[in-house]
């Protein structure tokens, strides 16, 4: 066994300690010295599982080397901290205590079965609000691209870690782009699959069915396999969506598709507008799609007034989730006002916002008439500086949120999927995203078009200057 080179993905991680060409110890010793160097400056993690990860490493070699094999026996991956982890609490960004979680979520027991090593809980601002990743509970999550600024959020710290190759991937989750939004702005893949394709168990749904389990990882292969090993259902799940092989979709020629290129967005009687480095980083993506033989046009989805089915869903589960914290007096402000609308809320309101789905989704749904694809930018803007949105009132943030990232949220409604990747930078070297949606369980072609763009593109290739070695 060797240890010169330690490859830095997932599936080559995966790859060289099936071969036996490194040990799952050195993989995790390599990840929790990353970890510790960068917290400091980076501030990834809010739980770090030094002794427990090790053990769970040095049981992993043993299986290894007694024959067994497991899509990611050995590999150290990372969790978002709104997800159950036995013998760890669960923060969700919150300050204060919290009781240890007795049981893994749905999702931890799949990621334990495929042999991954779970070396900590990534942060996440409060409740997974916001498009930013601070709070008194842990502090400024910080961008490896520049740490004057955001990865984004709710699932900064996964983006961060990753983007740093702190892991070779992580879980994250995503209610209005919490996946796709830090993805973008870390230079990352982020996949937000349909609703129910990963467990939110202990949760039948999150946040009343807007917000789903998802990888980040640095490739297209790199973000189905954890996509792929993490998919399934808990027995009490509300969603259980037929079973696709995202892995499979990787190396599949995705056919000449016809394409929609949307600059528009949603109804939200805010103000917004769309950078014009924004827009010139997916119009050079939209002529990356055409010289690959796709056919691609100006077009737009008919969102209605979609957002009358997001409010009530987001706000309502806001509510429940401030219900648990032990002291309420620790939470933001802002959270409390919107844990008082989500009380309101509940009951008809929230009834009829789930009614509406259906009509909503045949009314956007009429483009996959004429088109495979659509494709947005993830965001409207590049990343904002660290504290930019953290000491805006409640109205204030509310409207930077909606200026930022107009794009993600309306396929939360629906429950569909969507790929966040690369797209360009800004002259400053800050990431942008361009986003790739579909129909309901259209996964697969997604994930094609996505891996058939980076080969192309490589933007894996790119690091960082806040790069860990």
């Amino acid at each position: 066994m060797t240890t010169e080179v330690t490859p830095s993905g997932l599936v080559a991680q995966a790859e060289a300690l099936a071969e036996g060409r490194v040990s799952s110890r050195t993989l995790v010793e390599q990840a929790l010295t990353r970890i510790d160097a960068s917290q400091l400056s980076l501030n990834a993690f809010r739980i770090v599982r030094h002794e427990a990860a090790l053990e769970e490493a040095e049981r992993a070699d043993q299986r290894l080397e007694a024959g067994e094999r497991a899509p990611l026996l050995g590999v150290p991956v990372a969790i978002k901290d709104d997800t159950d982890l036995a013998g760890e609490p669960t923060a969700f960004g919150r300050a204060g205590h919290f009781p240890a979680c007795d049981e893994d979520a749905e999702v931890v027991r799949r990621l334990r079965r495929a042999g991954a090593v779970i070396v900590g809980k990534t942060n996440t601002p409060e409740l997974g609000q916001w498009p930013f990743t601070e709070g008194p509970g842990f502090g400024e999550t910080r961008n490896p691209w520049s740490m004057e600024h955001t990865p984004g959020g709710s699932s900064g710290g996964s983006a961060a870690a990753v983007a740093a190759g702190l892991v070779p991937a992580a879980l994250g989750s995503d209610g209005a782009g919490s996946i796709r939004i830090p993805a973008a702005w870390t230079h990352l893949v982020g996949i937000k699959p349909q609703r129910g394709r990963v467990s939110t168990w202990p949760w039948p749904e999150a946040f009343n069915g807007i917000t789903v389990n998802g990888p980040l990882a640095r490739t297209v292969a790199d973000a189905a396999l954890l996509l792929s090993v993490a998919s399934g259902n808990h027995e009490g799940d509300l969603h259980k969506p037929p079973a696709v092989d995202p892995v499979a979709a990787v190396g599949r020629d995705p056919g000449r598709l016809r394409v929609a290129v949307s600059t528009g967005w949603a109804f939200t009687g805010t103000g917004k507008s769309l950078d014009p480095l924004v827009r010139a980083a997916l119009y050079a993506f939209a002529d990356r799609l055409s010289a690959l033989g796709h056919e691609v046009e100006e077009a737009e989805p008919n969102y209605g007034l979609v957002g009358g089915s997001f409010l009530p869903r987001a706000l309502a589960g806001i509510r429940t989730w401030a219900e648990q914290v032990p002291d309420p007096r620790l939470l933001d402000p802002r959270t409390r006002g919107a844990a008082r609308q989500g009380a309101l809320l509940r009951g008809p309101a929230l009834r009829a916002a789930k009614a509406a789905e259906v009509p909503l989704g045949r009314r956007v749904g009429a483009i996959f008439e004429r088109y495979d694809v659509v494709l947005t930018p993830t965001t409207a803007t590049p990343p904002p500086r660290v504290g930019t949105l953290a000491r805006m009132s409640a109205a204030a943030t509310d409207r930077a949120i909606i200026a930022h990232c107009p794009y993600c949220w309306p396929w939360n409604v629906l429950g569909w999927p969507g790929i966040s990747v690369p797209c360009g930078r800004t002259p400053e070297g800050l990431p942008l995203g361009a986003q790739l949606l579909g129909p309901a369980h259209s996964e697969p072609r997604l994930i094609a078009l996505a891996a058939q763009v980076e080969e192309e593109m490589r933007w894996y290739e790119r690091w960082p200057a806040g790069r860990v070695e």
